[in-house]
């Protein structure tokens, strides 16, 4: 059965894709988070269709967890994106002093989106299958120098923005990751350990998707993103450079590292996506 709360995602998005062309107000200054809730919604649907179990369904208190936490982890790239500079905004003049408030909404689609579009990949089997034939000791002092190349990625782009700006999207990563499996919380290198490999291609297969969507619905909007990527900034597709599609793949294990570890602060209990 399809979730009637899929028909009204659906709606929303086809009501903000028209509006692109039409810009009628408000809806056309809030088209973020309205498209994206009515991404959510369809994906949400499709997943309890093919496994019966979701998070709006099933786990929604789960989300809203992940709505909460995605506008902190947000703000904290905001707070990286100050030394590098690698986007900025533009269009926010009828937000007046609501600026925050719609970054803060917009932001809570992020982490809801990523897990989402994972789980409608795993509904797929596409790669459950997936091992590494030759499974690797994990060692402490290999997890250790994991979490001082992070501290690094973390630092550099402070010092030396224009050089070392994609390291933003490793940073946390690589600091959080060893973390997670040093405390037995879900982490891709858990995964890798054991060979493996369905949750770490489907989170990296969702990064790409969304950054698709994210970079196509951003084109069209009056509130939008623009980009200033040093040496690389040539070949655009939508406002993104295609080089930076690159990026898409490593933030989402970020977000997939971030999210487990906030998580363990407050919480232990596994769900379907950490499995």
């Amino acid at each position: 059965m399809f979730k009637k709360y899929g028909i009204i995602g659906i709606v929303l998005i086809v009501l903000v894709e028209l509006n692109f062309f039409f810009k009628l107000q408000p809806f056309a200054n809030w088209y973020f988070p309205l498209v994206w809730l009515g991404y959510i919604l369809v994906i949400d649907a499709l997943v309890y269709k093919l496994r019966k179990n979701s998070l709006i369904s099933n786990r929604f208190s789960q989300l809203i967890g992940m709505a909460i936490l995605s506008m902190i982890f947000w703000w904290i790239f905001e707070f990286l994106n100050v030394s590098v500079s690698n986007w900025s905004y533009m269009g926010l003049e009828g937000h007046g002093n609501f600026r925050n408030l719609f970054g803060s909404i917009s932001f809570a689609t992020v982490l809801p989106a990523l897990f989402e579009t994972a789980e409608l990949i795993r509904s797929f089997n596409i790669f459950e299958k997936k091992m590494l034939h030759k499974k690797y000791k994990i060692t402490k002092s290999f997890l250790y120098v994991l979490i001082g190349v992070g501290v690094a990625c973390f630092i550099l782009p402070f010092i030396f923005p224009v050089y070392t700006f994609p390291l933003v999207w490793l940073s946390l990563f690589f600091i959080l990751d060893p973390i997670n499996y040093l405390h037995k919380q879900p982490s891709v290198i858990q995964h890798l350990r054991d060979g493996k490999l369905a949750i770490p291609l489907s989170l990296l297969f969702a990064g790409i998707i969304l950054g698709f969507f994210w970079e196509f619905w951003n084109y069209w909007a009056i509130p939008k993103w623009t980009y200033n990527v040093p040496f690389v900034g040539f070949f655009k597709i939508f406002e993104m450079p295609i080089l930076g599609y690159l990026g898409y793949f490593p933030f989402a294990l970020e977000l997939y590292a971030m999210y487990w570890f906030m998580r363990s602060l407050f919480i232990h209990k596994e769900y379907l996506l950490a499995k």
